[in-house]
């Protein structure tokens, strides 16, 4: 996942896990713009099922290199989070990757009610 700090488009990957948390797989859901990236929910888990994971980390950068989650960033955790409860698929984490930093928004309490 490091790599994801210098890549110049927005990525979103994610870290799928079994029951014992150990990876299964790490797709990338999709690849945006500069500075965005249109996210389906519904799509996001697709990989999920299909691998039949307990639990997944959602990780995506920021091109410019500031990890600082934006409303949006908040938003749709907030929405990854509701689906994964309905679906039955611990959302563990969303880990926005900047350069040289990174912010977890399960630890600053973002999107994660």
């Amino acid at each position: 996942m490091t790599e994801m700090a210098f890549l110049e488009q927005e990525h979103l990957r994610l870290i799928l896990l079994d029951t014992r948390n150990h990876v299964l797989s790490t797709p990338t859901i999709y690849v945006g713009s500069l500075n965005t990236s249109v996210l389906r929910v519904g799509e996001l888990f697709r990989s999920a099922i299909k691998e039949n994971a307990a639990a997944l980390i959602v990780a995506h950068n920021h091109p410019s290199g500031d990890p600082a989650p934006s409303p949006e960033d908040v938003r749709v955790t907030s929405q990854i989070v509701s689906a994964g409860q309905l679906l039955d698929i611990d959302v563990l984490d969303h880990i926005i990757i900047g350069q040289q930093r990174f912010v977890s928004l399960k630890e600053r309490g973002l999107g994660f009610d």
